[in-house]
């Protein structure tokens, strides 16, 4: 199982194919993810660290080029955990004031 290091968190191992946003909530990091992981709030942004990326899916493309922040994060809910990752969560529902939101189908 690939080890997933969230900047601030103790790293934590993930399922090979689950999704990030899903790994990290498991971790017990509350992660934002509004719109229940369909690209389309932003809101379950990371960036990563050091590594190479996951390859973007369009879906996940074409949401970040239509709200102008294309390259500037990823969506966790459209990465599916397929390596050791080591990222920072960029909005965690606590410090929104808010839920994390609807849970992200597996």
């Amino acid at each position: 199982m690939p080890e997933i290091t969230a900047a601030g968190f103790a790293p934590f191992e993930a399922e090979e194919g689950q999704k990030l946003v899903l790994a990290i909530e498991g971790a017990g990091i509350d992660i934002s993810h509004r719109c229940g992981g369909n690209a389309r709030c932003t809101t379950c942004r990371v960036k990563f660290l050091d590594g190479e990326e996951p390859a973007m899916g369009q879906l996940e493309h074409d949401c970040l080029e239509e709200d102008g922040v294309l390259g500037q994060f990823r969506l966790s809910c459209q990465i599916r955990v397929d390596r050791p990752m080591h990222v920072e969560v960029l909005m965690r529902a606590s410090e929104q004031g808010w839920e994390p939101g609807p849970t992200p189908e597996p």
